[in-house]
């Protein structure tokens, strides 16, 4: 026998003893009669005594099931006020959120849309997780994570908040210095920068208009942990890059760096809210990603083309 209370058949001994019916106790539970009468049928056979004197006319408790029934009672109406004050959670943002994100993006724009949702949100809180690896949101317990990625783990639900462009960029004193690339194969003799993180590796794919594709895997003197570490060697004029656009935006606006091989373009990522496979999320996440998707729909940092 199961060490586990029989809850379920407790419930519906509970309600029948209530309702004085079988037939009334299943209306009241949404059951099928025959249902709630097997329910009750095993809790006794589990007791070991019965609970009810049925006969055609006339449901009674027995001495054993009233000695037992004030408790079922109360188990059953406990049971309710859990179910209720979860359902007024859930309905309710509230309560904290672990939450995943890249970390120049998380630092650049994430922390900062924080003050207003937390005047919005009151009675929610953030843990935020900043790192550019990337996190088993399943497995390390995480609510939810941001991802810039042009392909998604498939057990994730991910909803697509923005595209991400990423340039290939350089200082113009590197470039009055050492000329400017014309096609992606004159990359292989530049010191180009590379990124540890990468989903796959550390490749840099082209495409052109015409369908033409290149690969180059970048050999600089300096691999990062975090795309920010780059910037300060290219803006020496020492190296090529490649940066997303949410960082590179401020650099080529002001023409401290310069976007090169224009007709050639780096696959497209986009950012994603991702969270576990569920059917309901807490209205906490939900609040999150209505946010963000609000806020990030335009962003910022778009550079003009």
């Amino acid at each position: 026998m199961s060490k586990l209370p029989d809850f379920e058949g407790l419930a519906m001994f509970a309600k029948v003893a209530e309702e004085r019916s079988f037939a009334a106790a299943a209306r009241a539970m949404g059951l099928s009669v025959a249902t709630v009468s097997r329910g009750v049928s095993r809790l006794e056979e589990r007791l070991g005594a019965r609970l009810f004197n049925r006969t055609s006319r006339k449901l009674a408790l027995t001495e054993f099931g009233r000695t037992i029934a004030e408790s079922a009672s109360r188990i059953y109406r406990d049971a309710e006020q859990v179910e209720d004050s979860a359902r007024e959670l859930s309905a309710r943002p509230r309560g904290l959120i672990r939450l995943a994100v890249p970390m120049s993006f998380g630092v650049r724009w994430v922390a900062p849309l924080l003050p207003e949702f937390f005047r919005a949100y009151p009675e929610v809180s953030v843990d935020l997780h900043l790192s550019d690896a990337t996190v088993d949101v399943v497995g390390q317990g995480f609510d939810a994570a941001l991802r810039i990625s042009v392909q998604l783990d498939p057990a994730l639900v991910a909803r697509r908040l923005c595209a991400v462009s990423r340039f290939i960029v350089a200082a113009p004193s590197y470039l009055k210095r050492h000329g400017r690339p014309e096609h992606p194969r004159d990359l292989n003799s530049r010191d180009c920068l590379g990124y540890a993180y990468r989903a796959r590796s550390d490749v840099w794919r082209l495409a052109n208009a015409a369908g033409d594709e290149e690969t180059l895997t970048p050999g600089g003197q300096l691999r990062v942990t975090n795309a920010d570490a780059l910037v300060p060697t290219v803006l020496a004029g020492l190296a090529i890059a490649e940066l997303p656009e949410f960082i590179a935006s401020e650099y080529l606006r002001d023409g401290r760096l310069e976007a090169i091989l224009r007709d050639w373009t780096l696959a497209a990522g986009g950012l994603y809210f991702v969270t576990p496979a569920a059917r309901v999320r807490p209205a906490k996440i939900e609040a999150l990603v209505e946010f963000l998707a609000d806020r990030l729909a335009k962003p910022a940092w778009r550079w003009p083309r």
